[in-house]
């Protein structure tokens, strides 16, 4: 993390790899697609692929469906049941939209020229914009919040030149890696108080510093085998470290407590890279477990 010493947009090479700066990070640049709608239509398959990856299952219903399940939506009366099947319907409005931009781009490559205005495109903009309203409904697949941001990306991307919709991608990372260290420094601060568990701050920040690099690095990039693997061990590495092993054999209820802030801190870092998206809920929730644990060792 860098101080916010430089206008955010600011592009320079750090040790031999193109960055530009936003809100106090140094992020790895990428050359945006050009702007036509095949691009597009790899940009939203990518996006629809990671946007099902992170969201609850059974949620990914086939857009010829969007009409069967809107039904049962608007019968059904039970709130809980309701939310659920708002989310099935998120899902099939957003493959319908895929499934009507796959026969823009199919008509366009057989050389009929679509225009801004065509009825399909702005359809397509329908669906995905009624799909971006009842994703509100749909949960991480950690059941604590759902990321409406995952559902505003198909849209932008639709809406948006692809440089620009480039460019605000590098706001979210930035706003990702700072939920990233935020998450970390709780983590060690929780465990400050304790001598033998302060030999783990390290590996706790160098899994926050894995995380920044996996969370700026796109799944085409020749680094990407390097990048994941580190991630993953050092995340491994925090929780086979020697002192949480050892509190696991002694029964100790505030060691065991927090061997489990340890766990819920890894995977809660691991949910945020991989969705590459801030998760408040999520983290205000572990923030206030790690100050109830430090609140009862000052007891």
């Amino acid at each position: 993390m860098m101080t916010q010493t430089h206008e955010n947009g600011l592009r320079r090479t750090i040790d031999g790899v193109d960055r530009v700066f936003y809100d106090g990070y140094w992020i790895k640049f990428y050359q945006s697609p050009e702007d036509n709608l095949a691009d597009k239509k790899r940009l939203i398959q990518s996006l629809t692929r990671r946007l099902f990856n992170h969201m609850e299952h059974g949620i990914n219903i086939p857009g010829r469906m969007v009409d069967d399940i809107r039904a049962a939506y608007e019968a059904e009366q039970d709130p809980a049941k309701k939310r659920v099947k708002g989310a099935m319907l998120a899902g099939a409005l957003f493959n319908r939209a895929a499934d009507i931009f796959n026969q823009l781009v199919e008509m366009e490559a057989s050389g009929i020229k679509i225009e801004s205005g065509n009825e399909l495109r702005r359809i397509c903009g329908e669906c995905l914009q009624e799909a971006l309203e009842y994703g509100k409904m749909v949960k991480h697949r950690n059941g604590d919040e759902g990321i409406d941001e995952l559902w505003g990306e198909p849209f932008k991307a639709f809406i948006m030149p692809i440089k620009d919709f480039y460019d605000s991608r590098y706001i979210k990372i930035a706003l990702t890696m700072r939920n990233i260290d935020q998450v970390a420094g709780y983590m060690a601060d929780c465990l400050a108080q304790e001598d033998e568990f302060k030999s783990m701050q390290p590996l706790i920040l160098d899994y926050a510093a894995k995380a920044r690099r996996k969370c700026e690095t796109l799944r085409t990039d020749d680094d990407l085998f390097e990048v994941w693997s580190d991630f993953v061990v050092a995340g491994e590495a925090i929780l086979q470290c020697a002192p949480a092993q050892q509190a696991k054999k002694h029964i100790n209820l505030k060691a065991m407590m927090r061997c489990q802030l340890l766990e819920k801190g890894v995977r809660l870092i691991s949910n945020i890279t991989r969705a590459r998206t801030a998760m408040p809920k999520s983290s205000e929730s572990y923030r206030m477990a790690c100050e109830l644990l430090k609140t009862s060792m000052e007891d």
